[in-house]
């Protein structure tokens, strides 16, 4: 199955991010060992996003239950056990 976002093929996940917010999906997450200046530099431009769009939020929420809702399977999570409490015996006399 193939998806389109306006006219456009996406092929990955990124894609499918990129086309669906409009912007890289690096802008939000950041890339592995950029320099504190790239940071900051790529928060401010994320901040100014922000302030143009105010409806962006919303749209990343849609965009996220969409995805949760047809692909279940990438959020497996299978619960871990809870280990069994250990009581400690109680001294002294009931009442």
């Amino acid at each position: 199955m193939r998806t389109y976002i306006g006219g456009h093929e996406a092929v990955s996940v990124n894609d499918f991010l990129e086309l669906a917010l409009g912007t890289p999906v690096e802008l939000w997450l950041g890339v592995e060992g950029e320099t504190e200046e790239e940071r900051a530099a790529r928060l401010d431009a994320a901040r100014d996003i922000l302030a143009d769009l105010p409806e962006l939020p919303d749209d990343l929420i849609r965009i996220a239950a969409r995805v949760v809702e047809r692909h279940p399977e990438l959020f497996d999570i299978v619960p871990l056990a809870r280990p069994a409490r250990r009581r400690t015996p109680r001294r002294g006399v009931a009442a």
